[in-house]
């Protein structure tokens, strides 16, 4: 009798257990997770922008600040979201935020280096550009040197200009970005054979469109080829029929 009413009592500790409600229990994400879970969201963020969404692209982007309040990434991209949609000030507060947490960091100095030239504070974004090529660990030193010449080049300063992108094609002579830029300086100087040569380069490498075909038209009119005019200005008229360069080209006005 007492072996079975010890085995009652364990059945009955059993079912009291049973009966117990489960403990739940909330996971409180790691640090690592958290960074994780931020760069996901960034870069979800970063196709929707280039989708166009920019309404949900922003939304990732509070998740991932939310998530990691030190992402440089997450507060670049927030600055570049903003600057899109001509929100001047916002824009230049996550920049600065940016900053404040990594100072030396290249891509977002490199950016808000471009927004600040956008802004005609050319002055200020050269100093960007600056301190992103001081930056040793800089993976793209080619591409501050060359948002250093479209600067300059905006600012009037051709000069300067020229050395930026000749310093970029010196660290990657194939660097489109630079190529292209080069051409359009050349042939503004009226160094047309020069400019004919940085653009057959930029071909080899890089995308046409209705600027770029443009360019190719206005060099080779400039060279008195027209075999070559001929055949920039059919893939114009064929590809980017409602483009501004078309009409231009149409109306015979190569200014």
């Amino acid at each position: 009798m007492k072996r079975f009413g010890g085995l009652l009592l364990c059945c009955r500790l059993l079912l009291a257990c049973q009966s117990s409600p489960p403990t739940s229990r909330v996971s409180t994400p790691s640090p690592e997770d958290r960074v994780k879970l931020a760069d996901i969201n960034t870069q979800l963020a970063i196709q929707y922008m280039r989708d166009g969404d920019n309404e949900l692209a922003l939304k990732k982007l509070e998740k991932a600040v939310d998530a990691n309040p030190k992402s440089v990434s997450a507060h670049t991209t927030l600055a570049l979201l903003h600057s899109r949609l001509g929100q001047t000030e916002q824009a230049e507060k996550y920049y600065k935020i940016a900053l404040a947490l990594e100072p030396s960091n290249a891509p977002a100095l490199n950016n808000y280096g471009q927004f600040l030239c956008q802004q005609e504070r050319y002055a200020d974004g050269q100093a960007k550009f600056a301190e992103a090529l001081k930056n040793p660990l800089n993976r793209a030193p080619e591409t501050s040197h060359t948002n250093a010449g479209i600067c300059a080049a905006q600012a009037k300063d051709n000069a300067t200009a020229e050395q930026h992108f000749r310093a970029a094609l010196q660290i990657a002579p194939q660097f489109a970005p630079a190529l292209l830029p080069m051409a359009q300086l050349s042939f503004d100087q009226a160094n047309y054979l020069q400019a004919r040569g940085y653009y057959q380069r930029y071909l080899a490498v890089g995308a046409q469109n209705a600027r770029t075909l443009w360019l190719g038209i206005r060099i080779e009119r400039a060279l008195d080829d027209q075999d070559a005019v001929a055949s920039y200005a059919i893939q114009l008229k064929n590809k980017f029929p409602d483009s501004r360069s078309c009409g231009r080209y149409q109306q015979g006005n190569f200014d």
